[in-house]
């Protein structure tokens, strides 16, 4: 078996642990980070000194030019939301993203609503 195919599983597809991905890291540099903050592109380039990994370049591409909650681009690049709380930092660090944080209770699920939701899922 060639090593090309070694991190491939013919179901799974890539395997590639989270912590690698995150470069062994669990926590973001940003607390700005949450499952209901939005997350959009700034459109600025990245400095020289920025090592951008392809899940950054990723998730970049995800947000540029539309603002997505923090949940849908990681089910979006497929990657666990700690991991994309991690790459969001990093690209937060380099100003390459910007964050808006849900401050609208109105907009924000009820916990019926939460309830009703998670009642369905578990009916499937």
């Amino acid at each position: 078996m060639s090593r090309e195919h070694e991190w491939v599983d013919e179901e799974a597809g890539p395997v590639v642990r989270p912590y690698a991905v995150a470069r062994g890291r669990t926590r973001s540099a940003s607390s700005e980070v949450d499952l209901l903050a939005t997350v959009v592109s700034t459109g600025l380039p990245a400095p020289a000194k920025a090592e951008l990994s392809v899940p950054h370049r990723r998730l970049l591409s995800s947000v540029a030019g539309r603002s997505k909650p923090v949940a849908e681009v990681a089910s979006d690049l497929g990657l666990p939301i700690g991991v994309v709380r991690v790459l969001l930092g990093d690209l937060l660090e380099h100003e390459l993203v910007t964050v808006r944080q849900s401050r609208d209770k109105a907009a924000t699920p009820s916990e019926s609503l939460l309830r009703e939701v998670i009642n369905g899922l578990r009916a499937l």
